[in-house]
């Protein structure tokens, strides 16, 4: 795969978290964006129409934390309670005893706000889904309305794969993060805060006696980190070298049988997954220590919090139910910070995702139909190639002055070998590229000055890549004219002599095509697509390629629907097969972008040029 072409590719999509996010392993290096500020200023302007929406959540989260946070807060008094009373009653003291309506109330409070937190939690959560989904449906939309005003050349360049990765990898990686991790956050955040401020009511020397122990968590993380990424990084490119190998496998399993690699795709097979093993035993083994270490960190600063907390109390300096609550907070203290740091490293790959979309919606798009376009009232097919030049790249001329008139209801064969500039020809004619210099005329109308969608529905093509959809035999032929009848359908498929095959099958025309059409073989698709161009009845025909799939007898059948489909209709056709094309009216010979040679099938073979060494290769060749 070419750099070009890896720059296009979306990582692999992190494991999902306990609390419904994406969770990332520790020292696990997120993919990151090249301009995170800009980045996040363009999906900002996403989220703008939904400011208000989004200010409710940041409002919500922060009432749902608030109220959760105070609760620790709110239980102690009842330890304090407890504490006092029990105390009290065994120090003899005459109508001692413990509060229990006291507590009661405590007990009311506490419920009341755990629900009020969950009410305002369930509230953030709902409004941010809204939010999320309305954001990425529009960016979905705009992504829609810009690949139908790309040109040719951007699907040229690029898989198929690697356009569908952004329109759904990356962009459910940027659903899910506004869904979930950047509520997260906020919580995170705010409960962070929130604790902090707590234990400083509560008492600032056990605040600083649990801060002491902040440095160790930093050093543990950034320790375990720097060991951790490089079997991190080690192990996406083992996985990649895997899949890349089982892939190849899967697809090219018969050739593989058939000479006998079995034994040393296995071999290849086990080294590569050993080398995957070791790699992700390394991460996970590293990155697994963080947890004991992270813990064990933590209950000294528990074991801190109790001494000194003790030491307070049998001075009277605050009470038993504050240290309670002090401990709990102290518990809660390192989650929001962990959090944060994961969250911190989905949001590097969050952006780098947008960072790939808004690349996609930068692409250059195809020049805007004029709108005072010309109109084709009656289109009768004449065209004009005058002093055409064009090149897939500015430094490369593959077309110099190119000329060609055809008149109405000709047939015009275009020959030449791999290269020579025979598709580019078609494909210039359709404006899927734009020419360089010179004109493109039909009827003597500039087909720049043409909407595209009119200049193409003149057209009716066969290509050498069959193309069907999931769908019936019925409506796969049907697509080539809006509102045909059952009857049209299968007078075109008689046409294309593909009627016999189809009603051989089960479910006859209504037998269901699957996605890449294979429970039917590569000629039949072929004479489906045929009966498709017949159904369609256009004024220019292209075929390309039309008959390089099927046996020789389907392709003489399929010459003599052609022969009666093209009557009256200019056709441009596109063939390697020589046979093909001896009763065009006009053979354009191509060689390097030019036309090196034209005249009809005698006339060049009476020239004994570069069409006539052709055709000799051919059928001289052969029958030798």
């Amino acid at each position: 795969m070419s750099e070009q072409h890896k720059e296009y590719k979306s990582g692999p999509t992190p494991p999902r978290g306990p609390m419904g996010g994406h969770r990332m392993a520790m020292g696990m290096p997120a993919e990151k964006a090249k301009d995170f500020k800009g980045t996040i200023r363009r999906l900002m302007k996403y989220l703008k129409p939904y400011r208000f929406r989004f200010f409710l959540v940041l409002v919500t989260a922060i009432l749902s934390t608030v109220f959760n946070i105070i609760s620790p807060k709110v239980m102690g008094k009842a330890t304090t309670e407890l504490f006092e009373g029990v105390m009290m009653k065994y120090k003899g003291v005459p109508g001692a005893g413990i509060d229990f309506d006291y507590i009661l109330g405590i007990i009311t409070v506490l419920v009341g706000l755990y629900i009020v937190s969950a009410v305002f939690g369930y509230i953030q959560q709902s409004i941010m889904a809204g939010v999320a989904q309305k954001t990425v449906f529009d960016m979905r939309t705009d992504i829609n309305d810009k690949l139908a005003r790309l040109p040719l050349k951007f699907f040229d360049v690029r898989t198929h794969g690697e356009i569908l990765s952004r329109i759904t990898n990356d962009v459910d990686n940027i659903a899910n993060t506004l869904q979930q991790s950047l509520t997260q956050l906020i919580t995170a955040v705010v409960t962070l805060v929130g604790i902090v401020i707590m234990m400083l009511t509560i008492s600032p020397m056990l605040t600083l006696a649990l801060v002491i122990t902040l440095p160790f968590y930093i050093m543990v993380t950034k320790a375990i980190a720097a060991r951790s990424q490089k079997y991190f990084v080690m192990q996406q490119k083992t996985l990649g070298n895997l899949n890349g190998h089982v892939e190849e496998m899967y697809t090219g399993h018969k050739i593989v049988k058939v000479f006998g690699h079995e034994d040393e795709s296995i071999r290849k097979f086990d080294e590569i997954n050993e080398k995957l093993y070791e790699a992700n035993r390394k991460a996970q083994f590293i990155s697994g220590i963080i947890m004991p270490l992270m813990n064990f960190i933590n209950n000294i600063g528990y074991v801190l919090v109790c001494v000194v907390g003790g030491i307070f109390v049998t001075k009277r300096m605050i009470e038993i139910g504050d240290v309670q609550a002090f401990i709990q907070y102290s518990r809660q203290f390192t989650h929001p910070i962990i959090q944060t740091a994961n969250i911190a490293n989905i949001l590097q790959s969050t952006v780098a995702s947008a960072e790939r979309v808004f690349e996609l919606l930068d692409e250059k798009e195809e020049i805007p139909d004029n709108e005072d376009a010309k109109k084709l009232e009656f289109p009768k097919g004449e065209v004009k190639f005058a002093d055409v030049g064009f090149g897939y790249s500015k430094d490369v001329t593959l077309i110099k002055h190119m000329n060609i008139d055809v008149k109405q209801g000709e047939t015009i064969a275009i020959v030449g070998p791999t290269g020579a500039g025979k598709t580019t020809l078609v494909n210039l004619l359709m404006r899927f590229y734009e020419i360089d210099d010179g004109r493109i005329t039909i009827d003597g109308i500039d087909i720049r000055h043409m909407k595209r969608g009119e200049l193409r529905s003149i057209f009716g093509m066969v290509l050498q890549d069959t193309w069907l959809f999931n769908g019936t035999i019925k409506e796969n032929i049907a697509y080539g004219r809006e509102g045909a009848t059952f009857d049209e359908v299968v007078q075109a498929a008689q046409a294309a002599h593909a009627d016999h095959f189809i009603r051989t099958l089960p479910d006859g025309y209504d037998t269901i095509l699957n996605e890449e059409a294979s429970n039917i073989s590569q000629g039949q698709k072929q004479l489906i697509t045929i009966a498709r161009a017949i159904l369609a009845d256009p004024v220019i025909l292209i075929l390309d390629e039309a008959t390089s799939s099927v046996d020789t007898r389907t392709e003489q059948l399929i010459q003599k629907a052609m022969t009666r489909l093209m009557h009256g209709k200019t056709s441009f056709v596109i063939a390697h097969r020589l046979s093909t094309i001896r009763e065009a009216d006009l053979i354009l010979v191509m060689n390097n972008g030019s036309i090196i040679e034209k005249g009809n099938h005698q006339q060049l073979m009476e020239k004994d040029g570069f069409y006539a060494d052709l055709y000799k290769s051919q059928f001289l060749g052969a029958q030798a």
